[in-house]
């Protein structure tokens, strides 16, 4: 598998090298995915903007990350789908799950914003 990694300050940019997330390297993504969080980083931007295709696995691997960083109260963020990623994320009702922005940009903003409220709800406890 494919991929660059940007470790930024608040978060990480993983960005997928490959056309096709599907069971061949879905696997290897999870792996990573939960490397990055073991290393302590809550908070991570996957980067689809390379992806044309994905199937069920892929759509796992994206279930993993989310779940993985959602429960050390980070934020996973999917970044740039492409239209058939989009699509089939959509029609998997995984949009309403999954955050999804259109592009790195977006991401660092929802990454600043969930950081904010989750900010403000320790400081309520």
């Amino acid at each position: 598998m494919k991929y660059t990694v940007d470790k930024k300050e608040q978060y990480v940019i993983f960005t997928l090298l490959e056309e096709k997330l599907d069971t061949s390297i879905s696997p290897q993504l999870k792996s990573e995915l939960l490397t990055v969080n073991a290393e302590g980083y809550r908070n991570l931007v996957l980067d689809m903007s390379q992806v044309k295709y994905t199937d069920s696995s892929g759509l796992s691997a994206l279930l993993v990350g989310n779940r993985t960083f959602g429960e050390d109260g980070g934020i996973f963020v999917i970044a740039a789908p492409q239209e058939h990623v989009l699509k089939l994320i959509k029609i998997s009702m995984l949009d309403k799950v999954l955050k999804i922005v259109d592009g790195p940009e977006a991401a660092a903003e929802a990454i600043f914003i969930h950081e904010i409220d989750n900010g403000e709800d320790e400081e309520a406890d």
